[in-house]
């Protein structure tokens, strides 16, 4: 099982848009850049973000994107389930239709269904614990310890 990229891709958004501000334009089509993405698929994330209240949207000449709370108040997990949208034991999607005729195929969900939901909330516990501001620390650090190699 694999995390869609949208949340990977979230997190950079939100993490250009905090250690980006004030230098540059910050809109769907710069942060693609970044990104490596369509502003497409940015413009669906800026859409995901903001009904989540992380993020504000302007339009127009003037307009951009801001973040709406805090980067200490901003947690992976709140990012997550903005734009993941994985309900509550659902991060694994479990084989629809074992073979009831053999004694494995009857019971997998039984001995399996309790230890994906523990395996999902652990890591769902672990992200809460995971700021936005965790992350632009360590990527205005590195960006520092670019600079100074460089100069």
């Amino acid at each position: 099982m694999q995390i869609s990229s949208r949340f990977t891709i979230a997190v950079h958004v939100l993490t250009c848009v905090a250690v980006l501000d004030g230098q540059m334009m910050l809109n769907s089509e710069t942060i693609a850049g970044s990104v490596g993405v369509n502003p497409v698929a940015v413009r669906n994330i800026f859409r995901q973000l903001k009904k989540a209240g992380l993020i504000t949207v302007q339009r127009g000449g003037n307009g951009g994107v801001a973040l709406a709370r805090k980067l200490s108040d901003i947690t992976l997990l709140d990012v997550y389930r903005a734009v993941d949208s994985v309900e509550s034991g659902q991060l694994f999607h479990f084989h629809e239709n074992p073979n009831a005729a053999c004694p494995v195929g009857r019971n997998i969900h039984h001995v399996m269904d309790g230890r994906l939901a523990e395996i999902q909330d652990a890591m769902e516990q672990k992200m809460a614990t995971m700021t936005l501001a965790d992350v632009v620390t360590d990527t205005e650090a590195l960006i520092g310890k670019e600079a100074q190699q460089a100069g």
